[in-house]
């Protein structure tokens, strides 16, 4: 069904693998498109419950292809508007998709790469790997990306990383919170496949709550927070799903979605 990337689907986890490996995975318009119709696909998928972002080959992504940026040199700005949307819309098809995506990071993430982290809810990474927000030394700016890294980042270090345009090693990734864990390059597929199977054995519903309500909290005026969330508890508690956990536990039993996870 596609051609620069892999979707399959598993015993209810997802795995979207950016399939152009001789070009380090490099975005074009048609990965652009094909990403943001499959993440508009899974996220209407009630029985997906994870889904785990990849890169094949040796790099996760290198960002803007070449060939690509050299057919935007005859862009009009208008024309480059559109082209820069149609990306938007495409991190915002990831941010957004209501089950937890897991960034499985390897080799090099750089530039548009950056981004697909960032939209990421949990993000492993292997020793060695390489990034940057390498835009500024194209004489360009991380402009379209900046709207889902400034969350996580914060300011501070977007105007040093930014600006620079420097490359980093996975450390200071993770210091500065673009990655959460670290793991050996051996062992990463290991490491996916724990954080896969914590998201498992937690209640799908409460999963996906969870995430919508960090969403909606951060969009909240202060004042409404403690009336949101206190409804939000509420409701969850009282659902099919909040009832059978709450029960669960009291009975020390495992839950009925976590029947065959091990605990």
């Amino acid at each position: 069904m596609y051609q620069t990337i892999e979707v399959d689907v598993v015993g209810g986890v997802a795995a979207v693998a950016l399939n152009r490996p001789g070009v380090r995975n490099a975005f074009n318009a048609e990965m652009i498109h094909e990403l943001t119709d499959a993440f508009g696909t899974l996220a209407g998928h009630s029985d997906v419950r994870a889904i785990v972002l990849s890169g094949n080959g040796k790099a996760f992504s290198a960002g803007a292809d070449a060939t690509w940026m050299r057919a935007a040199l005859e862009f009009s700005v208008d024309d480059n508007v559109d082209d820069a949307l149609r990306m938007s819309d495409m991190f915002r098809a990831i941010d957004t998709v209501p089950q937890p995506v897991i960034g499985r990071v390897h080799g090099a993430a750089l530039g548009g790469g950056m981004g697909l982290i960032a939209c990421c809810d949990l993000v492993v990474a292997a020793e060695g790997t390489v990034f940057g927000f390498t835009e500024a030394r194209l004489g360009i700016i991380p402009a379209v990306i900046s709207e889902f890294v400034l969350p996580k980042v914060g300011p501070s270090w977007c105007r040093a990383l930014f600006l620079t345009g420097e490359r980093f090693d996975v450390t200071l990734a993770r210091d500065i919170q673009l990655v959460h864990w670290i793991a050996p390059e051996g062992d990463l597929n290991d490491a996916v496949a724990a954080k896969v199977q914590d998201i498992l054995a937690s209640g799908p519903a409460a999963v996906r709550a969870a995430k919508a309500l960090i969403a909606a909290s951060a969009a909240l005026d202060p004042s409404d927070v403690r009336s949101f969330t206190a409804r939000r508890i509420a409701e969850i508690r009282t659902s099919v799903e909040g009832q059978e956990g709450l029960r669960a536990f009291l009975e020390k039993r495992n839950p009925s979605w976590s029947a065959d996870v091990e605990r």
